[in-house]
């Protein structure tokens, strides 16, 4: 990544109108000399990853402490600079961040796989800011896009079976579902890629049967609750291949028992209109028993809002629908 200190600093500045430019090219430089003799499996320079995981950070909008966290995040660990250093360079705040991250390296996976679940509590209970989770899973997400410079097979399997055991489920649990469905696809592509290949071939067989399926439906949709007067956006996807086999594998169903291989989010102004979209889809479309969910009255545990249910919609094809608002939906992207 060739990102100069002066660019990250316009993409902060864009949403932070406080932030300093010279603190954020003191952390650049710093963490960029800490890692001047360093390398990654790659080859490339070490200073190309505390940066892309900065820049990722930037594009969640985090505050500058937090980029100068990403920036910093790996320096204590892999140099003979000591916290003690960076606090007396950047402050208390920034050196409590670093600490925090440095700290969540070094946790072993004491547990075992097998009770994975403790070890996400250990490392939610061990973080007293939740921006040093953000720096973490950032981290995680770089070197899981980046694991092909691992040249051994068996370190890749383990840092990939960690990694959806552990990192995925915990950006799930913290709301992040763009950076949790990015940890399951890449690692399952490794962990298991017959399998994968084999589940986007399916899925590719089905969607070019009718490739027009998504936008007739995803128009019906629109269609249907504009005539009753509900502003609303309708986006329509196929599932992700990791999202299938595990439910596959949970409810020990075949891919064409599968309800929802098609899924589409609507949008809409207001929790009511969230309601009464879900009781006009109900009308029109036959719902599939024991497959609804309100999540809106009773949210899940990371605050997740949105109304699901599952229908033999438009063309009488299975799809799951989810309907929020444009505030829950973006709490859910994050």
């Amino acid at each position: 990544m060739n990102l100069t200190a002066s660019q990250l600093f316009k993409k902060i500045s864009k949403y932070e109108i406080s932030a300093s430019e010279d603190a954020i090219k003191k952390a650049y430089n710093f963490s960029k000399k800490a890692h001047s003799n360093q390398f990654r499996g790659s080859g490339e320079q070490y200073f190309t990853h505390p940066l892309a995981v900065a820049n990722y950070l930037t594009q969640m909008k985090l505050d500058s402490s937090t980029i100068i966290t990403a920036l910093l995040h790996d320096v204590v660990e892999d140099s003979e600079i000591t916290i003690h250093n960076i606090r007396d360079e950047f402050g208390t705040e920034i050196s409590k961040l670093v600490d925090g991250v440095t700290k969540l390296s070094k946790l072993d996976l004491k547990f075992g796989f097998a009770q994975a679940e403790n070890f996400r509590k250990l490392l939610l209970a061990s973080s007293d800011d939740i921006r040093v989770l953000l720096v973490k899973l950032a981290d995680r997400l770089h070197n899981i896009r980046t694991i092909d410079g691992i040249k051994n097979e068996k370190k890749r399997s383990k840092i990939c079976f960690e990694t959806i055991e552990i990192f995925a489920p915990l950006a799930e649990r913290l709301g992040i579902n763009a950076i949790q469905r990015e940890l399951e696809d890449r690692c399952f592509a490794i962990l298991k890629p017959e399998t994968r290949d084999s589940i986007l071939k399916r899925l590719k067989l089905i969607y070019s049967q009718d490739e027009s399926n998504i936008p007739y439906i995803t128009k019906e949709i629109e269609t249907l609750l504009k005539k009753n007067n509900i502003k609303c956006y309708v986006t329509g996807r196929i599932k992700s291949s990791y999202s299938i086999w595990k439910k596959m594998q949970y409810k020990n169903l075949s891919m064409d028992q599968l309800s929802d291989i098609m899924a589409f989010r609507v949008i809409v102004d207001d929790v009511p209109n969230c309601y009464k979209s879900l009781g006009l889809l109900h009308q029109d479309y036959t719902a599939i028993m024991g497959r609804f969910k309100d999540y809106i009255s009773a949210p899940k545990r990371n605050g997740y809002q949105s109304l699901h249910s599952s229908l033999i919609g438009p063309k009488k094809t299975r799809i799951e629908v989810q309907i929020r608002t444009s505030i829950m939906n973006e709490f859910a992207l994050n």
